[in-house]
């Protein structure tokens, strides 16, 4: 069994044929799904769907590209929705100087926030990191200086100067679809050097569809072709990568 711990299922593009996809998902052995906020609206749509789906659950909270279009009052709403119990994670936060949607003030502001809503609920921040790995330890190791950090770096590419900080800062590595690509060798090293015990699956969905599935619309059904990848780059077999990976969200975001 597998846990997707990084989708987005209230896209548009899966609105005429959810109930397919996690039909697919079920039959492929993904036990749980985890749906990402990014805006006040889309985290109020990613609870809907938890309360709905027995498999869902929810994180809510607003991505850095999207900062700077939140209202005056969305934070306040992402912080109601986070005591939800169906809501098992606040995110997606982090820092993305790839695009220049939001001034990098913005987002570190609204990084801080979401670090403290974490801490305030009791549930892990999921960071969402493009282009600005200095910026981002920078900002972690600052607030790791007012407590211990509970979190994931989603859909991580980055360096292995940048994992190996935040694994020791105690944070977990999700890899979604980029560790399959055949020109990503350099990421497969990467994930090689991640413990285990620190180690997350993803696939984003509906992006970053992994091989062979690429150039498609990705669904949480494929993050077994993930996890085969992993498991091919640890020398362990799926069935090991998938006890490992299902445990490890399991205990980090206090899934039953």
């Amino acid at each position: 069994m597998l846990i997707d711990t990084h989708a987005h299922l209230d896209e548009q593009s899966f609105e005429n044929d959810l109930e397919e996809v996690l039909e697919r998902a079920r039959q492929a052995g993904v036990e749980a799904i985890l749906t990402i906020g990014v805006t006040e609206a889309s985290s109020r749509a990613a609870l809907a769907l938890a309360k709905a789906v027995p498999e869902i659950h929810a994180v809510v909270g607003i991505q850095p590209n999207y900062v700077s279009q939140a209202g005056a009052e969305d934070f306040e709403m992402i912080c109601s929705y986070a005591t939800d119990p169906h809501v098992v994670g606040v995110g997606e936060t982090g820092l993305d100087r790839y695009w220049d949607y939001a001034p990098i003030d913005s987002q570190r502001y609204y990084f801080h926030q979401h670090i403290q809503l974490s801490r305030d609920v009791g549930k892990p921040f999921i960071v969402h990191c493009r282009e600005a790995e200095l910026d981002v330890v920078e900002l972690l190791e600052q607030a790791k200086t007012d407590g211990p950090l509970c979190g994931v770096m989603h859909s991580f590419a980055g360096d292995l100067k940048t994992a190996q900080a935040c694994l020791e800062m105690g944070l977990y590595i999700s890899f979604a679809g980029m560790v399959t690509f055949k020109s990503n060798q350099a990421l497969r090293d990467v994930a090689k050097e991640i413990p285990l015990d620190r180690l997350l699956v993803e696939t984003d969905s509906p992006y970053l569809a992994p091989v062979p599935m690429r150039g498609k619309r990705n669904e949480p059904a494929n993050v077994v072709h993930t996890a085969r990848c992993l498991a091919e780059v640890h020398g362990i077999s799926l069935q090991e990568l998938a006890t490992r990976t299902t445990a490890n969200a399991r205990e980090l975001f206090c899934l039953k």
